[in-house]
């Protein structure tokens, strides 16, 4: 549900109720910084960070991020360098805290399970991320948004604290380049651990890995090739907010300009079953007839993102909240499957709202800016160096570093939206603010569903006592 939605409140309360509830796991980093240069309200990041067990790396983080009080309004946040395949030690450090801040934030209070979910194409800092994870004792992880066929073996290494590589996709990249990812844990113990054996150190939970896939080819895929232990499959439809997977075959528009969506895009259930592992079903499933239909499929359950998006416990802005209840509750609110907007080069899911990036005029004012950095792709450049390229940066910079105004035409700035989205929005120059750009699934207008007479607004409780009501399911709904 984009970076900082679905937050540690929010998992905290599915979980609670005995269901799953799924932190996201993008941008980590970058939100945590943000949190506290805003001053800490309520000082969770600090209690999160007090838990880490490596006492000198979170104080070397709040040391350098935390502002008494917050920084002023029109102040800009210190944002982190963009990450590289040669890290340097402060980020890496920072992806691990911030990761094991969010899950154990998540699983405080409660002894219920909590899960993380991952864009398989933010690559580099997955390592440290998935770590820091597993220290917090994480126990599920999902990850969509590209093909994670190494991710198992990853998990296996990290719960005993061995060195772990990852493959990292550079366009362009030649026979002799390096283009492996490498994390040690044991660069990173600090304390009593430092010169410890790791095989006299307590493994770590090595948790359920559940892949994000969108046809039958991917799914089998995943079972037969994955290197480790694939524990199930999450099946999402396209009707999904956020990333979705485009159209088999060459791209077509409808009149509207969304792509079209054929019967070789269809997943074929009954071959899901076959596969003989548990499976949950996503994309439209955030209602109690189709929570019904999904188990009489034969589903363990269903991964719902868009009633959770608008709960009082989401990390969305309450008034952007607001403004699509007030939408949905007249049957007006749009979804747009946007082709171009996202820098990933997928189809993205974007509510359509005035004053948001989804609004040609905002997006007109805005200069082409980047300085964050997650989506954009590594590219190797003619002097063997791998370098950033993004298509939502500045057109000239973009086309100096080989792109091409086609593909950057239309792309929007995600990165900063979706930082917008949870109050985190960059102020620039003193006064102009980034504009947020939201992402919800085709079933917008459903969430009306969820309030009750009079109310103006719901909770993650509501939502999930409307879906159970008669239905006995052990932790079959995942909010992420």
């Amino acid at each position: 549900m984009g970076a900082g939605v679905s937050s540690w409140r929010l998992a905290q309360a599915v979980s609670r109720f005995g269901q799953l509830g799924v932190v996201s796991g993008t941008a980590l980093d970058q939100i945590l910084v943000r949190r506290l240069q805003d001053g800490d309200p309520g000082g969770h990041m600090r209690r999160g960070l007090a838990a880490f067990p490596f006492p000198a790396m979170a104080d070397r983080i709040l040391r350098a991020w935390f502002i008494p009080g917050g920084k002023p309004a029109t102040a800009a946040y210190r944002i982190t360098l963009t990450h590289a395949k040669d890290e340097p030690r402060e980020l890496t450090e920072l992806c691990i805290v911030s990761n094991f801040v969010e899950v154990f934030l998540a699983r405080e209070g409660h002894g219920n399970p909590v899960g993380i979910n991952y864009l398989e194409k933010i690559q580099i800092p997955l390592l440290p991320s998935l770590y820091g994870a597993m220290l917090a004792n994480v126990s599920y992880v999902l990850m969509g948004a590209g093909i994670p066929l190494h991710v198992p073996g990853v998990l296996d290494r990290l719960a005993g604290h061995q060195p772990a590589e990852y493959g990292l996709h550079i366009t362009g990249s030649r026979e002799g380049d390096d283009t492996t990812l490498r994390f040690d844990p044991r660069d990173y113990w600090q304390g009593s651990m430092t010169h410890a054996n790791p095989e006299e150190v307590a493994p770590l939970h090595r948790p359920f890995f559940l892949p994000i896939v969108s046809s039958n080819t991917l799914a089998a895929t995943m079972l037969r090739k994955a290197n480790g232990r694939v524990d199930g499959l999450v099946i999402e439809t396209r009707t999904a907010g956020g990333h979705n997977a485009p159209p088999r075959g060459k791209l077509q528009l409808t009149l509207r300009g969304e792509p079209v969506y054929g019967e070789r895009d269809t997943v074929d259930i009954a071959k899901i079953r076959e596969l003989g592992k548990p499976f949950w079903l996503a994309g439209g499933y955030g209602s109690p007839s189709k929570l019904r239909e999904a188990l009489d499929l034969g589903a363990t359950g269903v991964q719902v993102g868009t009633a959770f998006a608008f709960t009082r416990e989401s990390g969305l802005r309450d008034d952007l909240k607001r403004a699509l209840l007030d939408k949905a509750l007249h049957n007006q609110a749009q979804v747009f499957t946007d082709p171009l907007a996202s820098p990933a080069g997928f189809p993205f899911k974007v509510a359509e709202l005035e004053g948001t990036a989804s609004d040609a005029a905002v997006c007109a004012q805005r200069p082409r800016i980047c300085d964050l950095g997650f989506l954009s792709e590594i590219v190797r450049a003619e002097d063997g160096a791998f370098i950033h390229r993004c298509p939502a940066e500045p057109l000239s910079v973009y086309l100096s570093k080989g792109g091409t105004a086609e593909d950057a035409l239309g792309r929007k700035c995600l990165c900063n939206a979706l930082m917008a989205n949870i109050g985190h929005q960059q102020v620039r120059c003193g006064h102009r603010v980034e504009p947020p750009l939201i992402t919800t699934g085709d079933d917008l207008n459903r969430i009306a569903d969820f309030l009750s007479e009079s109310a103006a607004t719901y909770s993650a409780a509501d939502v999930l006592t409307a879906l159970l009501e008669g239905i006995a399911i052990p932790a079959g709904i995942a909010a992420d």
